[in-house]
């Protein structure tokens, strides 16, 4: 595990957690330099994406590595942490858990999709291959680069850094992540006092994931914005502004 901090390390603490097969310099990229203006960042790069030869273990393991981080180095409380994508699940986690207390868990609009053992072993024995053959050969690559482009608005530059992203890690630590992912569940009507669940929610991913949000979480502050799944993290700045604009109101929040 690889915990990074930096930023204004006067401000309120933020901690950044990446989502599925990504580290937090490819997932944040864009937007670091503007959070670490305000924020004390802990970033957090997971076993087996952190440039080790360790193997990504499973959601729970890895959730007890930062609870222990939490409490090691920051007393056992955090101003707020926010979770893109796949990292949402550690936010959902580490509120429901209790072992730590965040006063402000920030989801980047995350499916939280949930699955039995069956379902689980069929979907990453067909999403893992497609996640790790993207950049297998030129053209697959170059075919993936413009869906990636045209689907998100991203520039090259950005596209280039997410292909690079996908074909760096181990495939058993995607793997894992992947499947673990949808064997980690949360509880229905989560509430914990003196923290707020903050939702960005990407409303063409549709409504079923609103519905989600506000089944695992009692009362949650769900905001909406006008794009696709985490498009403000892929460097246009129409996109970025909006939602950068709502972290720091979440931060604010009386909690």
């Amino acid at each position: 595990m690889q915990f990074e901090e930096m930023g204004n390390m006067s401000g309120k603490t933020l901690m950044l957690l990446p989502g599925t097969c990504c580290d937090y310099q490819t997932n944040f990229g864009t937007v670091i330099t503007e959070l670490s203006e305000k924020y004390h960042l802990i970033c957090v790069n997971y076993d087996g994406f952190d440039g080790s030869d360790l193997i990504f273990p499973d959601i729970i393991t890895v959730t007890e590595k930062i609870e222990k981080y939490i409490k090691d180095n920051h007393g056992g409380r955090l101003d707020g942490a926010i979770g893109s994508s796949l990292g949402s699940t550690f936010v959902g986690q580490l509120i429901m858990r209790e072992k730590v207390h965040i006063d402000h868990g920030i989801f980047g609009s995350p499916d939280l999709d949930q699955s039995g053992k069956v379902s689980a072993y069929l979907q990453s024995k067909l999403v893992v291959p497609l996640l790790t053959s993207f950049t297998k050969g030129e053209k697959k690559r170059n075919k993936t680069k413009e869906k990636l482009k045209s689907f998100f608005d991203m520039s090259e530059e950005t596209a280039e850094k997410f292909m690079q992203c996908f074909s760096k890690f181990n495939p058993e630590s995607i793997k894992n992540e992947y499947y673990t992912d949808l064997l980690t569940h949360l509880k229905d009507d989560i509430h914990v006092e003196h923290t707020i669940p903050h939702f960005i929610y990407a409303n063409k991913m549709g409504e079923k994931y609103l519905k989600r949000y506000k089944k695992y979480f009692r009362n949650p502050d769900i905001r909406e914005f006008d794009m696709q799944h985490e498009q403000w993290l892929f460097g246009d700045e129409k996109y970025a502004e909006p939602v950068l604009k709502a972290i720091d109101e979440f931060m604010e929040a009386k909690v």
